[in-house]
């Protein structure tokens, strides 16, 4: 979760008139990563949380290019974009991991 409160904090610095576009959607990938790790991990079958682990994966992917984006725009300085981006690599990989183990588990 300390990845959506970074995107919180990265995007109440983007124009106001951002609000209802860029910073909703931003705000909403990040807040959908962890929200569908603890939905998938609170079902009853590994198959199930695999789905929810891929969903997470996806919203971070958007996470991902909307930062970029703000970036390229000029709404999130190099130094915030770049930790957002570090950190979602991270979590990536995290899911990669657990994905795997995953379907290696008989």
């Amino acid at each position: 979760m300390t990845l959506a409160r970074d995107v919180y904090a990265l995007t109440a610095t983007f124009p106001k008139s951002e609000a209802f576009g860029l910073t909703n959607q931003i705000r909403r990938a990040a807040v959908s990563v962890p929200s569908n790790i603890a939905e998938g991990r609170g079902r009853a079958t590994d198959k199930n949380f695999a789905l929810f682990l891929t969903q997470a994966r996806g919203s971070l992917y958007e996470l991902q290019t909307q930062t970029e984006l703000a970036r390229d725009l000029g709404f999130a300085d190099e130094g915030g974009a770049h930790q957002i981006l570090a950190e979602a690599s991270e979590i990536a990989s995290m899911i990669n991991g657990l994905l795997a183990a995953l379907r290696e588990k008989p």
